[in-house]
């Protein structure tokens, strides 16, 4: 059996559907002014920004049916793939997120409709 390292860890990870995993980044614990927030304001800001590090498949997409319902076919699901990439730093909407923690690190789980915009380092063109 292969040991799990740093490096592999979130390797054996799968999101589902058109859910993504987000690592949040750190939130400021100040206001433009300098002023200190205390926690409870910080955790309750609607929308907040992290790193993309995985993303699901996609939306489902229905198999088209042939005319002979007798012919054996092999079903493989296709997908819609989602717009958010491994990396890309996401800006979401906390109230849908779902906050979890794995091998000691903070995450979110949000599906794309929660996500309102990407910032992606390559090219879009």
């Amino acid at each position: 059996m292969l040991g799990i390292t740093a490096d592999n860890k979130l390797k054996r990870l799968i999101v589902v559907g058109d859910r993504v995993l987000i690592k949040p980044k750190d939130p400021s614990d100040r206001t433009n002014s300098g002023l200190y927030l205390p926690p409870t304001v910080q955790e309750k800001e609607q929308v907040q920004s992290g790193y993309v590090i995985k993303v699901g498949p996609g939306y489902p997409i229905p198999v088209q049916t042939e005319d002979e319902p007798w012919k054996e076919t092999e079903e493989k699901v296709k997908y819609m793939p989602l717009q958010a990439q491994e990396g890309d730093v996401a800006l979401y909407l906390q109230r849908n997120a779902i906050e979890l923690q794995y091998e000691g690190e903070q995450y979110v789980i949000v599906p794309q409709s929660s996500i309102l915009m990407l910032e992606r380092l390559e090219d879009l063109s």
